[in-house]
């Protein structure tokens, strides 16, 4: 059924969904009710962390060989989740005494260290675990069966699905996760985008790493490994989200951290904006006019500059007026203080700022540890 259950983001009402998580305790709930009783139910109701009552529809069931299968399927809701439609099975079997929980098909495997489940487990995290038992525990409780249950979830089209996910960065590999904190998804979360940049730097951490290569996107990524010559594979993108993810490389116990990005989103750090959505604010043009100003610039410079509708374009201005390595030396300045500022007394913390513009591309400013940080990575 449609989780009738709305936010407002951005000026727009937003419908909820329910996480792989609460799908796969209903299903769970689903096939203990048809191995019990022969029938399987309609729909089946759970009650979420969040406190949100869902009754969701039940499909494809099956009993055979002492063993009950059902489906629940999916929906995110607004929310763009690449998981959205899929169906999350659970089959079912009687065992002697509690309820033990494992992954089949299209659900991954923990392979690293610094996730929610130990290495080897099924990603299966712990809140969806404890739904899928408390799930179980009403239906025994229903039939007064007294013996325990053996679960198994599957999400076939999990293997397909994990090629676009952060689990094969993250080291859970052959599929999926079952997650979810609070059973309902709430579309574009920003919560649930800091989470995933907290818990890619805690298994990045938990591997040994003590330094933290950091991109707000894929400019920086591509950058950072065709420009620079840098390894990669362990670089953590954190969207606009730069102040979070050092928050989240500071409490996985990270001592260095090297940030590389375009001039684009890194120009607003000179402002001391450490969320560089556009729905926080913009100032580029008048960031990159104050440094300007700060680096000599004269009146028609910073007319020419607050007319610019892009930031390669007031960088073309600058290189016009002859003044853009000193401003971008003011700018590098603004960067480096306001990274220093968010980080602890003893944490190493660095940046490459770039850009990709015509006649311009390369390197605009950098602090004065890049190059040593930058050694980590080559």
């Amino acid at each position: 059924m449609m989780l009738e259950r709305y936010v407002e983001k951005g000026g727009k009402r937003l419908r909820c969904g329910y996480t792989t998580g609460a799908c796969a305790a209903a299903a769970a709930k689903a096939a203990a009710t048809l191995l019990l009783c022969g029938d399987a139910p309609k729909t089946v109701a759970i009650d979420t962390p969040k406190g949100v009552p869902l009754t969701l529809d039940v499909l494809a069931p099956r009993l055979e060989e002492g063993r009950a299968c059902c489906a629940v399927q999916k929906d995110s809701g607004d929310d763009p989740d690449v998981t959205n439609g899929v169906l999350v099975y659970a089959t079912v079997a009687r065992c002697s005494t509690g309820i033990e929980i494992e992954g089949g098909e299209g659900v991954g495997r923990v392979t690293q260290p610094g996730l929610d489940q130990p290495v080897g487990a099924a990603a299966i995290n712990t809140v969806p675990r404890n739904m899928i038992r408390s799930a179980c525990r009403d239906v025994a409780q229903k039939y007064g069966y007294s013996g325990g249950f053996s679960v198994l979830i599957s999400i076939p089209e999990g293997v397909a699905l994990a090629k676009r996910t952060f689990n094969p960065r993250l080291g859970i590999e052959g599929g999926i996760s079952v997650i979810g904190t609070t059973g309902i998804v709430e579309p574009m979360s920003n919560a649930a985008l800091v989470d995933t940049i907290q818990l890619e730097l805690s298994v990045r951490a938990a591997a040994g790493d003590k330094a933290a290569l950091l991109a707000p996107g894929n400019y920086g990524e591509a950058f950072s490994r065709e420009v620079l010559g840098l390894d990669t594979t362990k670089q953590v993108c954190c969207s606009n989200f730069i102040g979070d993810a050092l928050d989240a490389a500071v409490r996985s116990g990270f001592v260095k951290i090297l940030l590389i990005g375009h001039v684009g989103k890194l120009v607003k750090l000179g402002i001391g904006m450490l969320n560089t959505h556009s729905a926080y604010g913009d100032g580029r043009a008048e960031t990159l006019a104050a440094c300007a100003v700060s680096a000599g610039a004269g009146l028609s410079a910073v007319k020419a500059v607050l007319s610019c509708i892009s930031t390669d374009a007031a960088l073309a201005a600058l290189q016009k007026e002859g003044i853009l390595a000193e401003t971008m030396a003011v700018l590098g300045e603004r960067i480096g203080a306001t990274l220093s500022r968010h980080v602890p007394e003893g944490i190493q913390v660095g940046f490459v700022c770039f850009t990709n513009a015509p006649g311009l591309c390369g390197v605009l400013t950098k602090s004065a540890n890049a190059e040593e940080l930058m050694e980590l990575w080559k």
